[in-house]
């Protein structure tokens, strides 16, 4: 999952940035409205956590051009007001989820991966391929019913290989999905986490590479 966290509050964007990232989910902050806006129409993520009183432009108005431009990420609203009347209204912009502050950390994470579950790309929440199973919900991956120990890089990238159903996933594809925007793009960290991954899962290998085009899951 990648998420765009826009949120004015610096210490707060701060915390969930680094939570977030200890979930192995890839993020990018940002502070401002305008901000926001300016990322969503050059990047793809799958949710969106969104403080409602923003700066330069509003978070309802953040809101409602994501549903105008039909960009396909879910919004889960962040706000100091708790009212009902509040909640109706910011669902009514076209937020999928509302979570009042303060909150507590792993309901935010709950919530983001339940949003997650229902976009249009979303599949189980427990992925097989061969003889390796991955419960996403958990974080836990085994092999034949031995457990593997992942870095929140490596699982991402077998998560998104998972859900590819044996297609190709090129090195952008890749970067873009797990690493946030401060990446170096002409970085080799994608091809040492699948190497890492590949030697991780052991024998026979099920991690291949097509050269100069990508990776994917193929039968041993």
């Amino acid at each position: 999952m990648r998420v765009l966290v826009v949120e004015d509050e610096r210490y707060m964007a701060r915390v969930l940035e680094i939570g977030l990232r200890r979930e192995a989910i890839a993020v990018d902050v940002v502070y401002d409205g305008a901000a926001a806006l300016e990322r969503l129409t050059v990047y793809d993520y799958d949710a969106v956590v969104l403080d409602r009183d923003l700066p330069e432009v509003h978070g309802d108005e953040v809101c409602r051009r994501i549903v105008a431009l039909g960009l396909d990420c879910r919004v889960l609203m962040l706000t100091a007001a708790a009212r009902l009347g509040d909640k109706v209204e910011g669902l009514g912009l076209g937020a999928d989820d509302y979570l009042a502050k303060p909150f507590d950390f792993p309901e935010l994470v709950a919530r983001l991966r339940a949003l997650y579950r229902r976009s249009p790309m979303a599949h189980a929440p427990v992925l097989t391929f061969a003889d390796v199973r991955l419960d996403t919900h958990r974080r836990r991956v085994t092999r034949a019913g031995t457990e593997i120990r992942l870095t929140a890089k490596e699982l991402t990238v077998l998560e998104l290989l998972m859900r590819a159903d044996g297609g190709v996933l090129s090195a952008e594809y890749l970067l873009d999905k797990a690493w946030d925007v401060h990446t170096d793009p002409f970085t080799n960290a994608v091809r040492l986490v699948v190497h890492t991954l590949r030697k991780k899962l052991g024998q026979p290998r099920l991690v291949h590479t097509t050269i100069g085009v990508g990776y994917y899951l193929g039968a041993p």
